[in-house]
């Protein structure tokens, strides 16, 4: 089924109103982060292959009347109960690079691996190597089995059963390539050893009322969860319109730097999520983000 909307690079993020709504949303992240010289939020990379569409051959609907916020948040996470529920009914490529960025701006080094799902008879679900790993890395040293672990980015933590354990905000309005969405803050009311929370924004389609974008980590009583050898925290996370019925997760990228001995790497992170193709039984849920260590 083809698109009936235009798809377009998503330029308009780098307005100022974003920019400032990001960090007005997430001053407090943020002011620690740049005490520790890493990154702010995200503009689109020219050439990346994200964009927002919408696959449908309805009409589109009217603007709602001015629902209260309360009234939004419990029909988007209704909506995404709906789409983790669908998830399981579909096989994807998942392609995941690591690279290091040199004093140009351009990639270095990477490393790329492609993956997709699968079931073994027993019902556990394992992710199997397409193709051969790519590995041009100059500094860094990592597994295929490791870039696996980095990518493991849960893409719906505001489910009806999760809302009572977040604050949300409506923060203002943004547009995402042709979708008009409101902006909500999100906040752990309480943060815990055993379970990881997310805290950031997210994009809610204004007419359709669902998550199409997400930025923001993943926090424990222990601080932001990342990998035990690599920094990545905060993640860019847009999704695609699937069968015309599910958003779900299709570019997420990071970027940050690696302080080494020999000086600082700054290095990213992109997760592309493809060739989805639904099969007939449901795979198991992908498991959500480990809690941080002791110690780390």
């Amino acid at each position: 089924m083809k698109s009936t909307a235009r798809t377009r690079r998503l330029s308009r993020l780098q307005a100022p109103p974003l920019l400032f709504l990001v960090a007005l949303v997430l001053a407090p992240a943020l002011t620690a982060r740049a005490q520790d010289s890493r990154p702010g939020p995200l503009t689109p990379p020219p050439g990346e292959e994200h964009n927002v569409r919408r696959l449908s051959t309805n009409p589109v609907p009217g603007a709602p009347p001015a629902l209260p916020p309360e009234e939004i948040i419990k029909r988007f996470a209704q909506k995404e109960d709906e789409y983790i529920e669908a998830s399981g009914h579909f096989v994807f490529h998942k392609t995941i690079r690591l690279q290091e960025i040199g004093e140009d701006g351009k990639p270095a080094g990477q490393a790329e691996i492609t993956i997709e799902p699968a079931v073994t008879p027993e019902g556990k679900l394992y992710y199997k190597i397409l193709g051969q790993p790519r590995f041009t890395l100059k500094e860094l040293r990592i597994s295929p089995e490791d870039l696996e672990t980095l990518a493991r980015v849960q893409a719906y933590p505001l489910t009806t059963g999760q809302l009572a354990k977040y604050d949300l905000k409506y923060v203002g309005k943004e547009q995402v390539d042709e979708i008009s969405c409101y902006l909500f803050q999100v906040r752990p009311k309480v943060v815990e050893r055993a379970r990881a929370y997310f805290e950031g924004i997210v994009w809610v389609d204004e007419k359709f009322l669902e998550v199409v974008k997400t930025y923001g980590k993943w926090v424990t009583d222990l601080g932001d969860v990342h990998s035990p050898t690599l920094p990545f925290t905060l993640f860019e996370t847009y999704r695609e319109n699937v069968e015309g019925k599910y958003w779900l997760p299709n570019y997420s990228r990071s970027d940050d730097v690696l302080h080494l001995k020999a000086g600082d790497i700054p290095i990213r992170l992109i997760v592309k999520w493809t060739d989805f193709r639904r099969i007939s039984q449901p795979k198991p849920a992908t498991p959500a983000p480990s809690p941080a260590k002791p110690g780390r």
